[in-house]
């Protein structure tokens, strides 16, 4: 068996212009394996926290891209290239954090290549969606359809040099074994428990903890609380606050970014955390039930991993007000115990990630 410790490291990551559970999942690995660069195909210095100015970052050609930091959606036909341009002949282990295209890396022969996969990648398999959700211009689409295709066929392409592959959750497993037909484990995203405790005795009001953009669902949150006056209070910012705001009776409060103190608390206080939208896992709902909160949540997606009705939480099975308002009425928070509910999210913990994925990545270089 060959130690990680003798290994040259190469961690691959898809974009850094702006923080979520794909940062969350790079930071535990520059933290496993300090001093191994970070390849990524844009940097966003400005944006990122500071102490990533402290991590080998090496960029590709993209970072030069007129407003690519802005806007890097717009470039998405070049991603397979830029990764592709890499030069990895230096690393025995390569771990990729993908949700694009970052898994197209070249390993040298002989080396390892680890995909940790939080999806198949999402603008090629649901481009509609994709197109629908992030409103491109008609000149773009017309030039996406066509090409589609050939986006799919980049992408199981890629496939070809990944060893193994790691999913973030069941629902990705599925996909995963659907979309690229591989095999992959499951190892779900490190989550910080240790910042989460309950209180002795919540507030009256229900909690989002999102970034504000449509395909969240945010609005059937919104939607459900204005229709039976139930206190909501919402914590983040993003380009869909408008609408929500829009739509939001007396009883909905936004609060834009919160500190991570603020959010903390906000946790510990909730009755629940509304979690409606279709996501891979989600933080958040874990973070709510480290502090012993129960979690309403739309059935599906990464949600089915954690969310045990009656237990940690409950579920809705309709993604639409009417079903989310029904769960609502039927909630009832006498029925959850706190600390049954944070014991069941220390599961999630960061170190059971971190000892899950040492002993991956100590028996995939045994083979």
């Amino acid at each position: 068996m060959t130690s990680t410790s003798s290994l040259r490291i190469a961690l691959i990551h898809d974009w850094l212009n702006q923080m979520g559970g794909a940062e969350n999942v790079l930071e535990t690995l520059v933290a496993m394996y300090p001093g191994a660069p970070v390849f990524t195909s844009i940097f966003w210095r400005e944006k990122m926290p500071s102490h990533y100015q402290e991590w080998d970052i090496k960029t590709s050609f993209m970072n030069n891209l007129p407003e690519v930091h802005r806007h890097h959606q717009r470039y998405l036909l070049l991603y397979p290239w830029a990764f592709r341009k890499f030069d990895l002949t230096d690393y025995d282990l390569i771990l990729s954090n993908k949700s694009g295209f970052c898994h197209s890396v070249r390993a040298k022969p002989g080396a390892t290549h680890i995909c940790y996969c939080l999806t198949p990648t999402r603008y090629v398999w649901n481009m509609e969606e994709y197109i629908k959700q992030e409103g491109f211009n008609p000149a773009l689409v017309a030039l996406l359809r066509p090409l589609s295709q050939l986006l799919k066929l980049w992408d199981r392409r890629a496939c070809n040099g990944v060893d193994h592959f790691i999913a973030i959750s069941s629902a990705v497993q599925q996909r995963i074994a659907s979309v690229y037909q591989r095999n992959s484990v499951i190892i779900h995203p490190p989550v910080e428990t240790d910042e989460f405790l309950p209180v002795e005795k919540p507030d009256d009001y229900f909690l989002v903890v999102s970034r504000l953009i449509p395909y969240k669902r945010i609005d059937l949150a919104v939607k459900a609380c204005t229709k039976l006056d139930l206190p909501l209070i919402i914590a983040g910012e993003g380009r869909d606050r408008e609408r929500l705001e829009d739509c939001a009776g007396p009883s909905v409060r936004f609060l834009g970014r919160v500190s991570h103190g603020e959010m903390v608390d906000l946790m510990a206080r909730c009755r629940a955390l509304l979690f409606p939208g279709q996501e891979d896992f989600g933080i958040s709902p874990v973070q709510a039930m480290a502090s012993g909160r129960p979690v309403i949540a739309f059935a599906s997606g990464g949600a089915m991993d954690y969310v045990r009705e009656g237990k940690t939480g409950c579920l809705f099975n309709e993604q639409s007000t009417d079903s989310l308002v029904a769960a609502l009425r039927q909630f009832d928070e006498q029925q959850f115990n706190s600390s049954t509910i944070r014991e069941f999210a220390l599961r999630f913990d960061r170190s059971v990630f971190d000892n899950k994925l040492r002993r991956f990545v100590d028996m995939s270089m045994r083979d």
